[in-house]
C-alpha cells in the first residue's frame, strides 16, 4: 500500500527536511515515528527538500506500507511522538505509481519580507529590512522577464548531488504584492534549484532598495551575460521562505 502524506511544519529549530546523520531533520521524525508505528524502519521520499529554517504549509511525502485501519487513524497516530512543530494533516492511499517527488508538476514558494522590525511573534517567519522600503514597482516589472522558461543556473548555488540537474524552469508566477507593512513574494514554478528562490528574493531586494541595478539581473536571465556568479552572494534568510504548494 502506498500512501500520500501532506504536513506542515515550522522549519526554525531543524536542519530542514533531508535526512542527516544528527537526525535533527523533518525526513528523520517522521520515519522514527513510522517505525514507532509499524515497528519496522519505513523509508519515506518528499516532494522536495527545504533547507535548515525554511517553513513548509505544503509538503508532500510518501511512503510504502501495509495498514489495516484506514487513514484517520494513521493520521492519528501520528499526532502523538512528533513535536507540535510538525504536523500531519493529510492521508490517502495512492496508486503505486504515484511519486512525491518524481510526480511533481509544479510547487510555489511564497516569501515574506517586513519593511519593519519584526515582534517576537513574527521574527522567525520573515525577513525584516528594518524600516527600509522597497520600490515593488520596479522589482515586479524585472519579475515578469523572468516568467517562462530559462536557464536559471546563475540563481542556483553549488550543492553536492545536484551536478547533473537540469538548470532550464519554467516560471508560471513571480510577484510581489505590498500588505500593510509586508512585502509577499510569490513564485510557481515547475522546479527550483538549490537556494534558488532566496538567491531570486535577495537579488530582487536588492533592486528594491536600490542598491543593484535590475539590468543585471535581466542580463543574466535573457542570456545576455552569463558570467554574474555574485548572484549567490544576495541569498536571502531562510526565515522568510514557505513551501505553500505542491501540484500533481
Amino acid at each position: 500500500m502506498r500512501w500520500k502524506c501532506i504536513c506542515s511544519y515550522d522549519g526554525t529549530d531543524f536542519n530542514g527536511w533531508q535526512s542527516q546523520p544528527n537526525h535533527n531533520t523533518i525526513q528523520d521524525i517522521l520515519e522514527k515515528r513510522l517505525e514507532f508505528i509499524f515497528e519496522r524502519h519505513i523509508r519515506i521520499h518528499g516532494s522536495g527538500r527545504t533547507d535548515a529554517g525554511v517553513h513548509a504549509n505544503y509538503q508532500v511525502f510518501h511512503f510504502d506500507a501495509d495498514w489495516a485501519y484506514g487513514a484517520d487513524k494513521l493520521i492519528r497516530a501520528f499526532k502523538c511522538g512528533i513535536p507540535k512543530t510538525i504536523r500531519v494533516f493529510s492521508i490517502e492511499e495512492v496508486n503505486d505509481t504515484f511519486h512525491a517527488r518524481f510526480s511533481v508538476t509544479r510547487k510555489q514558494y511564497k516569501y515574506y519580507i517586513l519593511e519593519s522590525d519584526a515582534s517576537p511573534f513574527e521574527y522567525r517567519y520573515v525577513w525584516s529590512l528594518g524600516h527600509r522600503h522597497l520600490d515593488i514597482d520596479k522589482m515586479n516589472k524585472i519579475a515578469k522577464i523572468f516568467l517562462g522558461e530559462h536557464d536559471f543556473s546563475q540563481f542556483g548555488a553549488k550543492h553536492g548531488d545536484n551536478a547533473t540537474e537540469n538548470v532550464v524552469k519554467t516560471m508560471y508566477e513571480m510577484s510581489f504584492v505590498r500588505s500593510g507593512q509586508k512585502v509577499i513574494f510569490t513564485t510557481e514554478g515547475s522546479g527550483y534549484l538549490y537556494k534558488m528562490v532566496r538567491i531570486l528574493v535577495g537579488c530582487f531586494v536588492q533592486v528594491g532598495l536600490g542598491n543593484m541595478n535590475g539590468d543585471e539581473l535581466i542580463a543574466a536571465i535573457t542570456g545576455q551575460n552569463k558570467n554574474c556568479t555574485n548572484f549567490r552572494k544576495e541569498c536571502a534568510p531562510s526565515c522568510g521562505l514557505f513551501l505553500n504548494r505542491v501540484y500533481y
